[in-house]
């Protein structure tokens, strides 16, 4: 088995290391990442600049390069020109705090996952419930390696990513593991005005996670609440719940809507 590895906290972060330990036990690694942290970068590529790609060696990978680009681009890059061989899985992380809800469209750990997966290759992206990077890694990455070799085993949709998000706990505290929806996960949107030296303004955000009424189910609720949090992701983002009723709302306009420079309203 041949797995991907990347993150968006950058090379020298310390989960990514944690995975390699234990992922290094069942698959063939290579690890394409970023130069330097790029968290928040989303989607994100680059495309008006190049794109360094710098080889290095690491215990544990059988190939590995650092990349001037964001986490998407690591992706896209590894499995589109780097790596030779057919890749079996891409796996995202750990990630130095949560994904959950919401987080998952600003994440450029899920984001990586997500790329993963636009390319054909299934994919994995797992987080720690902890901000601070001397947190002990080593547990997330254990339920990683064991969710891996259940999932393939089990048989893993392409068209579909793993997002897991595990508490900031030791193994012995963790209750239990639970297959979840996303949640809701919003922030104070906090801009702080500042002037640079020579007095042109900037603004630095900041802010804090908005505490909110999470359902049972959700990512959020289960992390929370001291569990491992298992949700699949998957990219098609069309509200199928309102096809019908827009094709019905809308019938009358769309029927009689023309191409050639009319500018009529609809019906009110």
């Amino acid at each position: 088995m041949r797995i991907l590895l990347t993150n968006d906290d950058g090379i020298q972060a310390k989960g990514i290391h944690s995975l390699i330990r234990e992922l290094s036990r069942i698959a063939e690694l290579y690890l394409v990442a970023p130069d330097r942290e790029r968290s928040g970068t989303g989607h994100s590529i680059t495309v008006f600049e190049p794109i360094k790609a710098v080889p290095t060696s690491l215990s544990g990978v059988k190939k590995a390069w650092i990349v001037g680009g964001t986490p998407v681009d690591c992706v896209k890059l590894a499995l589109a020109r780097l790596i030779q061989e057919d890749v079996d899985l891409v796996v995202s992380g750990i990630n130095h705090g949560p994904n959950l809800g919401t987080d998952v469209l600003y994440s450029g750990t899920v984001s990586a996952a997500a790329e993963g997966v636009i390319m054909g290759c299934p994919s994995v992206a797992v987080s720690l419930n902890a901000e601070d990077s001397d947190m002990d890694f080593d547990t997330a990455a254990r339920f990683t390696r064991q969710m891996i070799q259940l999932v393939l085993r089990e048989g893993i949709e392409p068209t579909t990513l793993v997002n897991i998000n595990v508490p900031a706990l030791t193994a012995d505290r963790i209750k239990g593991v639970r297959i979840t929806r996303l949640g809701v996960r919003n922030y104070d949107n906090l801009f702080e005005e500042r002037r640079d030296p020579r007095g042109n303004t900037y603004y630095w955000m900041g802010g804090g996670v908005v505490e909110e009424d999470q359902e049972p189910e959700s990512d959020v609720a289960a992390v929370q609440e001291g569990y491992i949090s298992i949700t699949p992701i998957h990219l098609d983002l069309t509200d199928y719940r309102l096809i019908e009723t827009y094709r019905n709302s809308f019938s009358k306009y769309l029927s009689g809507w023309r191409s050639n420079n009319d500018n009529s309203e609809p019906d009110h």
